[in-house]
């Protein structure tokens, strides 16, 4: 599952995806899309807010599929193959391949693309104006704008997992707890108490997480209700999107919160993939 600005994807049994919200660039045309088992939702940049979008999405052969917007090439990913894991920022869009090395097309200006040095790669998370990754030995790897600290990951350790939001960026830690820096004013990195965590996703402006108990837990902004996730259970998988966060139980029904403008939380037909 995935949450954009405007839009949310997911993955439904089968292989199949839906989406819904804004479609102003076509970013909800995957209708015909198969065989698919991760997705990513492109974000719209606050302060530049075309309303324009992208998606994309994992085949089980490796091959990614994508729509939307392509004013950067962001949706110029039909070369790529033995792709493992994907990601979409701002603009951006961002893989792991099979052999650790990571791929990165759309906008270059700020440097958030600049990873195709990185290797032994294991997970990628693609913020608005940065892109992080985990290496298999548990560093943790960044591109980008480092304003208030976004790219301050060089002693992070045991990191299994990363998140980037707007300018903040978070790491789930083997042990189950979290580290993070960059902007805070919201509250998106008091993260440092949390325990048992076994997922990690970072909204715009917030922080949501996964307990090994399937609860979610949020931190940060919290304009629109997105970090009212207490009430949640048996949940398997969370993302967050710039003002709105969803969740998927463990018998493939959604949960949301936050924002509903647009659609992007029409999900109640939904049944999504567990595994």
């Amino acid at each position: 599952m995935a949450c954009g600005r405007r839009h949310s994807l997911a993955v439904l049994n089968g292989g199949r995806v839906v989406a819904t919200g804004a479609n102003t660039a076509g970013e909800c045309d995957v209708q015909d899309w198969s065989e698919v088992v991760a997705v990513a939702a492109g974000n719209v940049h606050l302060a530049r807010n075309t309303g324009r979008s992208h998606s994309l999405a994992l085949r089980a052969d490796g091959t990614v599929l994508a729509t939307g917007w392509d004013g950067d090439g962001q949706c110029r990913v039909g070369a790529w193959s033995e792709v493992v894991a994907l990601a979409a920022g701002w603009r951006r869009s961002v893989a792991v391949r099979a052999d650790g090395r990571a791929l990165a097309v759309g906008r270059a200006v700020e440097g958030a693309c600049d990873v195709t040095d990185w290797r032994e790669v294991v997970a990628v998370s693609a913020g608005d104006w940065h892109t992080v990754g985990v290496r298999a030995d548990g560093t943790v790897l960044a591109a980008g704008v480092d304003r208030s600290g976004s790219c301050a990951v060089q002693g992070w350790r045991g990191v299994v997992d990363v998140a980037a939001g707007y300018l903040h960026t978070v790491g789930l830690r083997a042990d189950g707890t979290l580290v993070a820096t960059g902007r805070s004013e919201q509250g998106q990195c008091a993260v440092g108490g949390w325990r048992d965590v076994v997922a990690v996703v970072a909204g715009s402006h917030h922080t949501v997480a996964l307990t090994s108990d399937g609860r979610a837990l949020a931190a940060g902004a919290d304009d629109h209700g997105q970090c009212d996730v207490e009430a949640w259970t048996d949940v398997v998988v969370v993302s967050a999107g710039a003002a709105h966060t969803l969740g998927v139980r463990a018998d493939g029904t959604v949960v949301s919160a936050g924002d509903a403008a647009h659609g992007r939380r029409d999900v109640s037909g939904w049944h999504c993939a567990t595994t």
